[in-house]
């Protein structure tokens, strides 16, 4: 098993825009799960940023961005994709985002299934006492992550993620205790047939009660939604 980075960087990253459905298509979808939040632009911080999903249209929006990721990978599409937009794209552990901050800023993300990398409770709970410090008055901090309480069984485990005549990205779901570990199998076509690589790593089985009793205990105002794509959507505001 490896650890989120690696898994990321070495398995995922090659082709995370091919999953995702190409570059256009997936920042029209950043742009739709940011509407309600773009039309008071300012400062924003993008955790999670990977290639630019939601960073680039933010700063299409007016914002100036601060994109925070662990993938010099996917960093590297993202400054190429948002190339003359007021992005600094920093490769970092989000967890340490707030070293890199030089004033209080509007808005805080991390979407996309990434606070469940997020190692435990505890770590959920520094990050949103930082984020609430990172804040100024009525600023506000969204995210949107995966509940993975109640997991599928059986067959239903197995889910297909993306597949063309050349590819197919598959993912096997596996149940613990407080954690899921997810296997992302890869089957690549080849000269002779199919090639076959297969990682896995853990993810934080993350409650969306767990989320607000955070952003509560660091004196944020938080409200669950349903989110884009099936997931969980957290809205606090720093008071």
């Amino acid at each position: 098993m490896n650890s989120v980075v690696s898994h990321y960087e070495t398995h995922l990253a090659p082709i995370y825009l091919w999953m995702a459905g190409g570059i256009e298509p997936v920042l029209s979808l950043g742009r739709s799960d940011l509407s309600a939040f773009l039309e008071r632009p300012g400062v924003a911080v993008d955790l999670g940023a990977g290639f630019g999903m939601h960073s680039i249209p933010l700063a299409r929006a007016g914002f100036e961005v601060l994109a925070v990721d662990a993938s010099q990978r996917l960093l590297a599409e993202l400054r190429r994709h948002g190339a003359g937009l007021p992005v600094t794209a920093i490769e970092a552990d989000l967890l340490d985002f707030a070293a890199y901050l030089r004033q209080p800023v509007d808005l805080v993300l991390c979407m996309g299934d990434t606070l469940t990398h997020l190692q435990s409770t505890s770590q959920v709970e520094r990050l949103m006492r930082d984020v609430a410090q990172s804040l100024r008055p009525g600023g506000q901090f969204v995210a949107i992550f995966r509940d993975y309480r109640d997991l599928p069984l059986g067959d239903r485990r197995f889910v297909p993620v993306f597949s063309d005549s050349q590819r197919i990205l598959t993912c096997f779901l596996e149940a613990m205790p407080a954690r899921v570990r997810v296997h992302d199998i890869i089957h690549q076509r080849v000269q002779d047939g199919w090639s076959m690589k297969v990682s896995s790593y853990e993810k934080l089985r993350l409650a969306p009660g767990t989320m607000v009793r955070a952003a509560k205990g660091a004196g944020m105002r938080c409200r669950v939604e349903a989110g884009p794509r099936g997931m969980v959507k957290i809205v606090a505001e720093s008071c």
